[in-house]
């Protein structure tokens, strides 16, 4: 299942119990709707054991300068509170699953 991920719970899962992976995206951004479907089934597959959440950058564009994002869709990963990696653009499932996998 995805979370929504704003500037006000951001940190709060950020340091959570469980790694967290944050895809950051627009509602005009095409590329980010061509992932969409492929990360909700991601998160579906590993729930329990990562959170995955989504950021609107039109509306949380703190979140997005803090890590310094200019393109989108941008993926973030944490684990332990710390950015241990980050992905551009779009991807096929089996990427992106690697990189979900990494993070374990």
């Amino acid at each position: 299942m995805e979370v929504t991920i704003t500037t006000e719970n951001f940190e709060s899962y950020k340091n959570g119990e469980l790694p967290l992976v944050v895809d950051l995206w627009a509602t005009w951004c095409g590329p980010c709707r061509q992932i969409a479907p492929i990360v909700s089934e991601l998160a579906e597959e590993f729930d329990g054991k990562l959170v995955v959440g989504k950021c609107d950058v039109e509306e949380n564009d703190d979140i997005a300068m803090e890590f310094g994002v200019r393109n989108i869709p941008t993926i973030l990963f944490f684990k332990g509170g710390q950015l241990v990696d980050k992905f551009v653009g779009a991807a096929n499932k089996s990427t992106l699953k690697e990189k979900f996998e990494a993070l374990l």
